[in-house]
């Protein structure tokens, strides 16, 4: 299950002060425009992959086990109007990478 984070209060709590996430739990936060991103990890206390997504659906590129608490920037590296958050190491247990289509109808192909 994914929570939906569509609004500005949603998006920008994020995941803040939450216990970690099980493997089959993250968040997708919604931008209604695609531009660079930028998260941090402030107030987050367990590592996460941060997967930045196109509007097309496409992997931008994956940030891996982000350090828990950093108020350092982790970057898009391309446009984004979608952003996903799982648990650390996620992404390389289900095998996405970059280039990768994801399948959800807030993308559009």
């Amino acid at each position: 299950m994914v929570e939906i984070a569509d609004d500005n209060a949603s998006r920008a709590r994020g995941l803040m002060y939450r216990p970690p996430l099980a493997d089959d739990r993250g968040m997708l936060f919604q931008f209604p425009q695609a531009s660079e991103q930028s998260f941090w990890m402030r107030n987050t206390p367990s590592s996460l992959d941060i997967i930045y997504i196109a509007p097309d659906g496409k992997i931008i590129s994956i940030a891996r086990h982000t350090t828990p608490y950093s108020e350092a920037p982790v970057p898009s590296y391309g446009a984004a109007n979608g952003v996903l958050e799982l648990r650390a190491g996620r992404a390389d247990e289900i095998g996405a990478k970059p280039g990768d289509q994801i399948k959800h109808n807030f993308f559009k192909k």
